[in-house]
């Protein structure tokens, strides 16, 4: 289920999953300052409004550099006809936020995504507050500013206490410093990056041909070619153990000859090759 924003036409629209106020609502103003956020239930639901042409773009979390990947777009990404057109790093800062009254010595319980928790444990077991999962962090920011309860806070984003009206008690409590998001940009249009515009990623998905060593021999000509593989990950297919798909990044443009070389080596062993997205690398990834 979405919710649509007024004022906007879907050519101005970017969808992202949770409430406004979360970090993948950051990321999209972030991007794109002049796109209409729309906040959607799940990713699924993110996705979709771009396929039924709700919204132009999706922003989708990736993974985190704490936490780890973000399985469900890993699944939904290969099978949902939209193609990868950026990259965009968040860095996470997580905010306390509570009533415009209340003080920080009278914060008993903080609520938030129990991700968010796990990265500032720390914080809250030193001042002795007690943890609250909850399903995200700006959806806690909004449940708190209608509480009205100044012994309860959130966890969230500095957009997200602005967006509800909630006093931030304590900046930037997260425990590691480096927590950092990476999100993809989802289009119906497939937009690919200019081969001479700069550093460019190529994302796909493959399965390797049942015979030894497929996997091996498949990487074996991005070794030689001299092709930096920066991510490679596998998950299974429709819960079946012997049913693998990988998920690869790799830097370069597919019309680059070493790139072209190992691809087309790659083909030789697989199954199912799929490129899902050749755009841009971000500044930040440096």
């Amino acid at each position: 289920m979405t919710v649509s924003p007024t004022g906007s036409t879907p050519d101005t629209t970017i969808a992202f999953q949770g409430e406004l106020g979360a970090f993948s609502h950051q990321a999209c103003v972030e991007c794109y300052p002049d796109m209409t956020p729309l906040p959607c239930a799940s990713f699924q639901d993110a996705i979709r409004s771009v396929q039924k042409g709700e919204a132009k773009l999706a922003m989708l979390p990736v993974e985190n550099s704490t936490y780890g990947r973000v399985a469900d777009i890993h699944s939904l990404l290969p099978q949902s006809g939209l193609y990868i057109i950026g990259e965009h790093f968040v860095r996470i800062r997580l905010q306390l936020m509570g009533q415009q009254e209340a003080t920080l010595d009278e914060i008993k319980t903080a609520e938030s995504h129990a991700v968010a928790l796990g990265q500032c444990r720390g914080f809250l077991e030193k001042l002795g507050i007690t943890p609250h999962a909850a399903a995200d962090t700006a959806g806690s920011a909004k449940h708190i500013a209608q509480t009205k309860e100044p012994g309860l806070a959130a966890i969230g984003s500095a957009l997200a206490a602005e967006i509800y009206g909630l006093k931030i008690l304590a900046h930037d409590i997260e425990d590691a410093e480096h927590n950092t998001t990476r999100f993809l940009i989802a289009s119906r249009q497939k937009i690919e990056a200019d081969r001479l515009g700069g550093p460019a990623l190529t994302t796909f998905v493959f399965r390797v041909r049942n015979i030894p060593a497929a996997l091996y021999k498949a990487m074996g000509g991005f070794a030689t070619n001299g092709v930096n593989m920066v991510k490679l990950e596998s998950y299974m297919i429709d819960g079946q153990f012997t049913a693998t798909q990988f998920y690869a990044d790799i830097e370069g443009h597919p019309d680059d000859p070493a790139v072209a070389r190992a691809l087309e080596e790659l083909a030789f062993f697989t199954s199912y090759l799929k490129v899902l997205g050749v755009y841009p690398a971000s500044p930040e990834r440096r």
